[in-house]
């Protein structure tokens, strides 16, 4: 008999898909040993080979569909095969499946059903089919009110991918909001939104280079909330000035325009990601051959 426990460790080993692990397992009689050899005269298990590489390049993507959206960053090795036809199909399936599904996390999104397997499987079989690490990094799946509107903006063919979440005004004031976060990156909607270490590690940075000028404790505390003022306006959306208007900040545009900001979602390929240091020419090169 053929156990779950037994599929999940020849996927851990191999990195094939389930369905095609367990027909591995059923040809070799449940040897996990003959099941690789199987699977790697197959060709299947190519994927698993590709594992340690660093996939820091890709897409970032959004779909909307009514109130539903989601948006999400499926990684590649190269900016070539970013472009490649075969990948954009990856990110655009991947997308419509998780829309209509009710994942919370990868592991969820992963393991949806997709065709004959899941979308993991599908992630695999592209691997093996392209010939570099594929992968699907993160995701955020977005619904909606009816008095709420979604802004995307996608930004160079999609290095950078914001979708905003407006209340009581229209799609076009949430996507000028989606490009102006695009450009600007921040990092928090709100000053409510830092978290407490971060604002007191700040706090405790400037209070340092305060004192490092010679100031009094007193006077250093003061200048402590008047260059807080100035961090706010580089992590906050809402604090920022507004790229289209630098005599007023996003949270006014908003506001003009009968609407407050709900939530932001900003993907930017590869962010916090190591990176290869690599040549064109050699990218290229490895292409051609």
């Amino acid at each position: 008999m053929i156990t779950a426990s037994l599929v999940k460790e020849l996927r851990e080993k191999t990195g094939a898909g389930m369905l095609d692990c367990k027909k591995a397992l059923e040809a070799t009689n449940g040897s996990i040993d003959d099941a690789i050899d199987w699977l790697r005269e197959k060709g299947i298990s190519k994927a698993a080979k590709k594992a340690d590489r660093i996939a820091a390049e890709g897409l970032a993507s959004i779909l909307v569909e009514g109130n539903d959206a989601v948006i999400l960053e499926m990684n590649s090795e190269t900016d070539f095969v970013a472009k490649n036809a075969e990948f954009q199909e990856l990110v655009s399936e991947t997308l419509k499946t998780i829309l209509k599904s009710d994942a919370k996390n990868l592991e969820d999104a992963l393991n949806l059903p997709y065709k004959d397997g899941t979308i993991n499987d599908f992630i695999v079989s592209k691997t093996a089919k392209i010939g570099e690490k594929l992968s699907l990094r993160r995701f955020a799946k977005v619904t909606k009110k009816d008095n709420e509107s979604f802004g995307q903006y996608i930004h160079m063919g999609g290095k950078i991918a914001v979708l905003i979440v407006t209340e009581g005004t229209n799609s076009d004031v949430a996507k000028d909001i989606a490009m102006h976060a695009a450009a600007m990156r921040p990092t928090y909607v709100k000053i409510e939104d830092v978290p407490e270490d971060v604002l007191e590690r700040e706090k405790t940075v400037l209070k340092e280079q305060a004192m490092n000028e010679g100031k009094p404790a007193e006077i250093a505390d003061k200048m402590v909330q008047g260059r807080l003022n100035k961090f706010y306006k580089e992590i906050c959306l809402e604090e920022q000035p507004f790229v289209k208007d630098s005599d007023i900040n996003v949270k006014t545009y908003a506001k003009n325009n009968d609407g407050k900001i709900i939530a932001m979602y900003r993907y930017e390929v590869g962010e916090g990601m190591e990176k290869r240091e690599e040549n064109f020419a050699e990218e290229v090169a490895k292409q051609m051959k």
